[in-house]
């Protein structure tokens, strides 16, 4: 039996799966962490990035049940965006940018207009050209820029490479590599600022998947199994990013295909048949593993709020002497809010913890507003945080209806959808489409970067077939919002789009 292993560093938890030959699960893992923001950047501490992997891979050996001494393949992947910047000498130069940063507007504007393609304020390429506007004195010694998931593939292996989706969310893909053309606008941009090395150099290697990326070495060995049981040998796979990996997870890698991942934050990524008619400062343009165009709807904030607000709960029980697990709490509240009137009481909320480009807020500022003759109960309380985190995300995908991108069919997975219908039939509404559920997507990320390892071991024809023979046989359920929800949270996105100039009132610097 072969033994695939993947990993994922979430935004809350780092994920390990290990999978055999067919793609079934065989244990699972985690740790969970969190991010926290220092002098203004939103960071993990690297020691954590290891103290992690150790630990999430020590719970799936566990669940296991007996050592493992040899691994087949091993796929990392984690949070897109963001970068890590190293030296000469291999040492980091900045505390690691998160995807959550968003100080980079000017910068993203100005690569945007140089570009004439939209360039997010979340990309490595807008963070660093914005520490370079600042006058960041790490910039100028830059020798390698990469993201999390390229690091850790990297000490791991030893290669400085990354898979193209996750290459995408750095600087703009042409073909099967960085843009040329805006390479050599972005270095003439450097120039005038006295940084004078083509950006080019500093970048990891793009790959496709199934491409070599190199093998597990002894060291990387260390690093991931502090027993010393492990060998080195297993075959790694290009490291990619949540994008890419949930599209796999999802068997959502083929034109009008698409999928939504719902968790921490949220995106929709939707394979198109040909590129946009225009730029559109909220849709990103990255790729799909095997290097396809993809439309990608991304909001900062999604599940975030809620999770507050079922804390809050959970301390109101304690207080009464009560105990309930966090998972039925949220199973609870999830259902409660099925009883939500039509109106949900008029109330309304932003989930904004972090800045929301895509409707323009520049800064977190979670709020929560209500009518006065409104009817707060928890119900309509409940329904509101779960419709507040679809808001940004039912705005940004108007934009690919107008531009009549086609989904045939809409996969989902997060926690999001974990107590049914509710969650999913919510997303039906806000997208206006049937939502999916595979049983085997639960894992998310960590079960498509062990399906991106399991296909660089095989090397079995295009990633498109190989996963449309895993998933051939696989469970699934799908969901479709009633005309009763759908003009529900119609009234809730009237109401939302009012009250929206309070957010980005309120969403700057105090």
């Amino acid at each position: 039996m072969k033994k695939i292993l993947g990993i994922e560093f979430g935004s809350t938890r780092i994920k390990s799966v290990l999978i055999d030959e067919n793609a079934s699960v065989i244990a699972q893992g985690s740790y969970e962490w969190e991010n926290k923001l220092l002098n203004g950047i939103w960071t993990y501490d690297v020691e954590e990035i290891w103290t992690g992997l150790r630990a999430s891979y020590a719970d799936l050996i566990k669940a296991y049940g007996k050592p493992i001494i040899k691994l087949d393949g091993i796929g990392i992947s984690a949070m897109m965006h963001g970068y890590l910047a190293f030296d000469e000498n291999d040492n980091l130069l900045a505390p690691f940018h998160t995807w959550r940063n968003t100080y980079s507007a000017e910068a993203a504007d100005i690569l945007t207009e140089e570009f004439g393609f939209n360039v997010p304020i979340r990309w490595s390429v807008s963070q660093y050209y914005q520490d370079v506007i600042n006058g960041e004195e790490h910039v100028k010694g830059v020798k390698f820029l990469t993201t999390l998931a390229g690091y850790v593939h990297w000490k791991l292996s030893g290669k400085k490479v990354l898979g193209i989706d996750d290459a995408s969310g750095m600087f703009p893909i042409s073909g099967v590599d960085y843009d040329r053309v805006m390479l050599d606008k972005f270095n003439s941009l450097l120039s005038k600022k006295g940084i004078n090395f083509d950006f080019y150099s500093v970048l990891p290697s793009v790959l496709l998947a199934g491409a070599d990326a190199g093998v597990l070495t002894e060291n990387g060995a260390k690093l991931l199994d502090e027993t010393g049981t492990l060998k080195a040998g297993a075959i790694m796979c290009p490291p990619e990013g949540d994008g890419g990996t949930g599209m796999v997870a999802t068997n959502s890698v083929k034109p009008r295909t698409g999928n939504v991942s719902a968790g921490t934050s949220a995106f929709v990524m939707a394979v198109m048949e040909k590129p946009l008619d225009k730029v559109y400062r909220e849709i990103d343009v990255v790729t799909t593993p095997s290097g396809s165009p993809v439309a990608m709807a991304h909001v900062n904030n999604f599940t975030s709020e809620i999770n507050a607000w079922a804390s809050v709960f959970d301390e109101v029980i304690k207080l009464c002497g009560g105990s309930i697990s966090k998972g039925e709490l949220f199973d609870r509240l999830f259902k409660k809010s099925a009883e939500s009137d039509d109106a949900i009481g008029g109330l309304v909320g932003y989930n904004f913890l972090s800045g929301e480009p895509i409707v323009g807020v520049n800064e977190g500022r979670p709020l929560f507003a209500r009518l006065p003759d409104g009817k707060l109960n928890l119900a309509n309380f409940m329904q509101m945080q779960i419709y507040s985190a679809l808001g940004a995300l039912h705005l940004g995908m108007k934009i690919l209806e107008e531009e009549s991108v086609k989904m045939d069919a809409v996969c989902g997975h997060g926690g999001f959808f974990k107590t049914e219908p509710i969650g999913a039939n919510a997303m039906s509404a806000a997208l206006n489409a049937p939502i999916t559920i595979m049983e085997a997507a639960g894992e998310g990320g960590a079960y498509g970067i062990a399906l991106l390892a399991l296909y660089a071991v095989e090397k079995k024809g295009s990633l498109e077939k190989f996963l449309d023979n895993i998933f051939a046989s696989s469970a699934k359920k799908t969901f479709v919002a009633s005309k009763a929800e759908k003009e529900k949270f119609a009234n809730f996105i009237k109401l939302y789009e009012k009250g929206l100039f309070l957010a980005q009132k309120v969403g700057v610097t105090i």
